[in-house]
C-alpha cells in the first residue's frame, strides 16, 4: 500500500481549501443575485454607473483613495467592467498623477493576488477560470518564464491582462520579476487612461482630443496587430 508523498498531500489539501473557498463565494454570489439585496444593487450601481461611482468616492473623503485602489484591484480579480473606465475615472477624481498612482497600485495589488492564486491552487484549476479560446491563443504563457514576453503581453492592448495574471501564476516566472515587469508594462496605459480623465475633469477638450488622438496613433497598430505579435512571441516558447 503506498502513501501520497507530503508534497502531493500539500497539493491536494490546497486544492481542495480552493475549491470549497469558491464554492462558498459563487454561492454567497448566488444568494446576493436571487434575493435582490440592497449590497448587490449598491455593488451593481456601484460598478455600471460611473457618475454614482464618483459621486460615492467624493463622500469617503479622505478613505477615497484607498476604496479606489480596493476596486482597482477587485476589477482585476474578479473583472466586473472594463478597467478603462475606472482607469478614466481615476484621473477625474484624484488628478493626473494621483490617478496614475493609486490606479497603479490597485492594479499591481489585484495582479499578484491573482498571480498567486494560480501559483497556489495550480493549472487545474486556472484551467476552469479561462475559457478555451483563451487558452487555445495564449494557453503557452504557463510554459514561459521571460521577463521580455511578460511585458510585451501587458503592454499590448486588447489581450486579456487580467486571466493572463493567473496564467503566468501556473508558470515558472518568478513572483518578484512578474511584479516588477507587469507593473511597468501596465504603466502607459494606466497614465493614459488617468491622463484623459483629469483633462476631461478640467475642461480641457482640445488637449484630451490630442492626447487621445497620439494615444489611438499608437495603440492601434498595436491592437490591430496583436495576434501576429502574440504568434511570435510563442514561437520561442
Amino acid at each position: 500500500m503506498t502513501t501520497a508523498s507530503p508534497s502531493r498531500a500539500r497539493f491536494l489539501s490546497s486544492w481542495v481549501a480552493g475549491v470549497v473557498v469558491t464554492l462558498l463565494l459563487l454561492g454567497v454570489c448566488a444568494w446576493l443575485v436571487i434575493s435582490d439585496a440592497p449590497v448587490y444593487r449598491f455593488l451593481m450601481r456601484l460598478y455600471l454607473d460611473k457618475h454614482f461611482m464618483a459621486a460615492t468616492l467624493r463622500q469617503w473623503g479622505v478613505l477615497a483613495p484607498l476604496v479606489f485602489i480596493v476596486i482597482q484591484a477587485l476589477q482585476v480579480i474578479i473583472a466586473p467592467i472594463p478597467g478603462e473606465v475606472t482607469g478614466l475615472l481615476g484621473g477625474f477624481i484624484f488628478g493626473q498623477w494621483l490617478g496614475f498612482f493609486y490606479s497603479t497600485l490597485g492594479l499591481t495589488a489585484g495582479s499578484l493576488f491573482a498571480f498567486w492564486v494560480g501559483r497556489r491552487l495550480g493549472a487545474p484549476y486556472v484551467r476552469r477560470l479561462v475559457s478555451s479560446q483563451v487558452w487555445e491563443r495564449i494557453g503557452f504563457i504557463v510554459e514561459a518564464e521571460g521577463a521580455i514576453l511578460c511585458f510585451v503581453i501587458y503592454l499590448i492592448p486588447g489581450l486579456p491582462k487580467d486571466i493572463v495574471c493567473y496564467l503566468f501564476g501556473i508558470s515558472p516566472m518568478p513572483f518578484w520579476i512578474f511584479a516588477v515587469v507587469s507593473t511597468i508594462g501596465r504603466m502607459p496605459g494606466t497614465w493614459a487612461l488617468s491622463a484623459q480623465g483629469a483633462k476631461a475633469a478640467a475642461g480641457k477638450y482640445i488637449e484630451l482630443l490630442l492626447l487621445t488622438a497620439v494615444i489611438a496613433a499608437i495603440a492601434l497598430p498595436l491592437y490591430y496587430y496583436r495576434s501576429r505579435i502574440v504568434s511570435l512571441l510563442r514561437r520561442p516558447a
